[in-house]
């Protein structure tokens, strides 16, 4: 029972530190770069003043008014 206590817990400390690790890991390459290439593939095809356009003949912004 002597030192009991360190010795788990450096092998608790170690699995920690790995599932922590795989977990950055796993997120990084299953949601954020699949997110980045989304944002990616929007903003190559996107036209911010035909957006503009759009929002101004349905009245959207009141600073714009619609004709």
């Amino acid at each position: 029972m002597r030192h009991l206590l360190a010795r788990r817990m450096k092998f608790h400390l170690l699995g920690a530190f790995l599932v922590s690790v795989g977990c950055a890991a796993l997120y990084k390459f299953v949601v954020a770069e699949p997110r980045k290439r989304a944002y990616a593939e929007f903003y190559k095809k996107y036209d911010p003043v035909k957006d503009f356009e759009a929002m101004k003949a349905a009245g959207v912004l009141e600073s714009a008014p619609a004709k």
